[in-house]
């Protein structure tokens, strides 16, 4: 006899193990100059990553999770490219 937490299909915490495997897969953190500039990302977004931990992509495309002071960082020059290009 199985229980629900035995079987995948069922629901339970195998079913939220799996998700959450999916989940980590999905928001593949990308390696790179995220560590050397401050990306412009939007306001709402920073505070959503804030709360769930959830990484953010900046307009480079950059995907990282916040968690450092960006004012002591210089600006990522292609965000500031794209963000200037759009007339802000």
């Amino acid at each position: 006899m199985s229980t629900p937490l035995d079987s995948p299909h069922q629901g339970g915490i195998a079913t939220l193990d799996r998700e959450l495997e999916e989940l980590l897969k999905e928001e593949n953190i990308e390696p790179g100059d995220h560590e050397r500039f401050s990306h412009y990302v939007k306001k709402d977004k920073i505070l959503e990553s804030a709360i769930t931990g959830k990484p953010v992509r900046a307009l480079c495309g950059k995907k990282w999770t916040p968690g450092r002071d960006p004012e002591k960082f210089p600006v990522c020059p292609t965000c500031k490219e794209i963000y200037e290009s759009l007339g802000a």
